[in-house]
Formats: C-alpha cells, sequence, structure tokens
C-alpha cells in the first residue's frame, strides 16, 4: 500500500521527475506551443502582406473592433516584434504557470481583456495595436503581485526574483512618448496581471499540511 499526497485543490501533488507530465514539463510545454502558434501566425501574417495585423489589430474604439481584442495578442507587426517578445513572454510564461496550469489560463483571459479594453478605451484615434508585449506586462505583474497577494515564501521570492531580473527592463520598455509603441497595452497589461493575481489569489489555509490518502 502507498500513500499518495493530494493538495488544496484535491488534485494530486506531482513530483518534479523531469517528465512532460511534472509541473515543469507541462508549463514547459504549454510555452512552447504558444511560441510555436506565434511563429505560424507570423509566417502566414508576412506572407499574407501583413493581412492579419490589418484585420486582427485593435482598432482604437472601434465598436467593430471589440473582437480583435482576443486576437491581437497573436499577431505582431514584424519579425523584430514577435522576437523581441519571445524570450520575456517564454520565461516568465513558465514561471508563471508551473505551479497551476489551469489559474495560468484564467490570468491570461483576464490579462487579455483587461489588457485589451485598456488599448481599445485610450489608444490615440486612427491607430492599430497588435502584439503580446501587453502579455509580457501581465506576466511581470502577475508574477510581482502575486508573492504579496498569496504571502507564500515562494512566491514572495519568485516575486523579488522577477524584479531584480526583469525590472528595468520592463521600465524602460513602457514607450511613453515613443513612435509605434503602445505604452497604453504595456500599462493595461501591467494592471490586468495584478488583477489577476488579486482575483485569483490562493484561499488562506489553516497551516496543517496537505491530507494524505491511501491507495491500494
Amino acid at each position: 500500500m502507498t500513500v499518495q499526497p493530494f493538495g488544496s485543490s484535491g488534485e494530486p501533488i506531482r513530483k518534479e521527475d523531469g517528465s512532460l507530465g511534472s509541473p515543469l514539463g507541462r508549463a514547459a510545454s504549454l510555452m512552447v506551443a504558444v511560441l510555436a502558434l506565434l511563429w505560424l501566425v507570423e509566417l502566414v501574417n508576412a506572407l499574407s502582406g501583413r493581412a492579419l495585423t490589418r484585420a486582427g489589430g485593435i482598432r482604437a474604439r472601434d465598436p467593430g473592433s471589440l473582437v480583435d481584442i482576443v486576437f491581437s495578442p497573436f499577431v505582431h507587426g514584424n519579425l523584430e516584434h514577435l522576437a523581441g517578445n519571445a524570450l520575456p513572454l517564454f520565461s516568465l510564461g513558465i514561471i508563471a504557470a508551473v505551479p497551476d496550469i489551469r489559474r495560468f489560463l484564467q490570468m491570461n483571459l483576464i490579462v487579455i481583456v483587461v489588457g485589451g479594453a485598456g488599448v481599445w478605451l485610450f489608444s490615440p484615434a486612427n491607430s492599430v495595436s497588435v502584439g503580446a508585449s501587453g502579455l509580457v506586462f501581465g506576466y511581470f505583474g502577475y508574477l510581482m503581485s502575486r508573492g504579496i497577494v498569496d504571502r507564500r515564501p515562494v512566491d514572495v521570492m519568485v516575486s523579488i526574483g522577477v524584479a531584480l531580473a526583469y525590472g528595468y527592463m520592463m521600465w524602460h520598455s513602457i514607450g511613453f512618448g515613443v513612435t509605434n509603441i503602445s505604452w497604453q497595452g504595456h500599462i493595461c497589461g501591467l494592471v490586468g496581471g495584478m488583477l489577476a493575481a488579486i482575483l485569483l489569489r490562493r484561499p488562506r489555509t489553516s497551516g496543517k499540511p496537505d491530507a494524505t490518502l491511501p491507495l491500494t
């Protein structure tokens, strides 16, 4: 007879054994799939003469463009635009996804909606905004806030590490007053990530260890 530990969500706690089914394996696989999708969209976009940018970009305050809030993070203006987002998206995404894939996906939804709505509302008239940089800022805001909200020592250390590693770069990437950079998308994505950390915060526990159930 063996004893299988269960977490607070009722699901078995998986060990980090290096398999694709482990927490790190699932997070890495998901982010690789996301990047592969972004590169595929970029290829189609390039071959179509940037038709996807025109069709899927968020047009400020255009009611017909509200649906583009969902699609715009997957479209980029050019190859350099995607390449600049790829590394922070992958690295921050893995860090955010390892503890809980479901929570990570819910966070993405909040960031996309909040960040995209902010772009739609506050971007200059006649502008078209695309790109995953709002997601990057959302991941940053989420990871920075998760330690404060959840108050778990490991999340606090992750927040500190993310601040030390990415803080300078993120500050200088906001793009206030820079042509062709949507600071609105960056700031609103950041706010979306912070809001997601609050909305998806872990319930407080009594401090007792997780229950275990015997398996035969």
